[in-house]
């Protein structure tokens, strides 16, 4: 099949200079962040993946289009485009609050004063082609683009953002390791889902793919309520909360108020997409 070039006006459309931005941005962000110290924390390693990972994933998503072959991706294009860059504006925000709060030190250069302001305009750029993905026709918007696809996203986004958080907590507490099963358990069963639609997999269900999803977000919410009462109870309650002796009781690190934060935000997250999916059986 021959390779059929778009015409430049593709890329002068709304969304493609979105695109462009996003892509200028993310380039800068991550070129500033890497001329720094090469070592760093978790939550550093997290915020390159980040910038870099969807770099990658914007100029990809613009060559194809631009190129016009999206027949040719095994892949449901009413859906990639708007879960990439939702789950970028969710990632890139995070960053953009967390690499100035967790990972600067005190003395802070130039540079990275501009890493962290080109870091808030690639959120911007990404929460406005979310938008423009969002309020588009109705004939190129997919499952993805609706309010429970958009919840999978930010359970995913929320997994994420746990992981790291919890790699310097103390492991010897006796919820730690039933906490890390139950993230880990929604996590694959959310990213599972989003898979499934990205993949057009949904209609080779041997089940009705409504009470699947129906059955995935009960038993998450049944798990999230477990993880919350611990990490509530690890934050008010005494005790060490992390291999790291500096902190005193009294004073709970950052990760594990960003995680306590994030368990019941997708807590909450769940809880909304368990009552869609009972609509949605309803109406089956």
């Amino acid at each position: 099949m021959p390779v059929i070039l778009g015409e430049v006006s593709v890329l002068t459309t709304p969304l493609s200079l979105v695109r462009l931005l996003a892509i200028t941005f993310g380039c800068a962000v991550f070129s500033l962040v890497a001329a720094d110290d090469p070592g760093g924390s978790p939550f550093k390693i997290f915020c390159m993946f980040t910038w870099c990972f969807f770099f990658t994933m914007t100029v990809l998503i613009l060559l194809v289009e631009f190129i016009q072959f999206q027949s040719l991706v095994p892949l449901s294009w009413k859906n990639l485009p708007i879960t990439v860059a939702t789950l970028a504006a969710l990632m890139t925000l995070t960053a953009s609050i967390g690499f100035p709060w967790l990972v600067l030190p005190p003395a802070v250069s130039g540079r990275m004063v501009a890493a962290t302001v080109f870091s808030c305009l690639t959120f911007l750029a990404y929460i406005t082609e979310a938008y423009l993905l969002k309020v588009g026709s109705s004939e190129q918007r997919g499952y993805m683009a609706s309010a429970p696809g958009l919840l999978k996203v930010f359970q995913v986004f929320g997994g994420c953002v746990i992981f790291v958080a919890v790699v310097d907590h103390d492991r010897r507490a006796a919820y730690f390791w039933w906490c890390l099963a139950v993230y880990c358990c929604c996590f694959l069963m959310s990213l599972g889902t989003i898979l499934i639609m990205l993949g057009d997999c949904a209609g080779r269900c041997p089940l009705p793919f409504s009470r699947v999803l129906a059955a995935f977000s009960s038993l998450s919410v049944l798990l999230y309520v477990t993880a919350t009462v611990f990490w509530v109870t690890a934050v008010l309650g005494p005790g060490p909360q992390s291999q790291n002796p500096n902190p005193s009781p009294s004073q709970p690190r950052p990760g594990l108020i960003m995680s306590t934060v994030m368990t019941c935000l997708n807590l909450l997250a769940y809880t909304v997409d368990l009552a869609f999916s009972i609509k949605l059986c309803a109406r089956a």
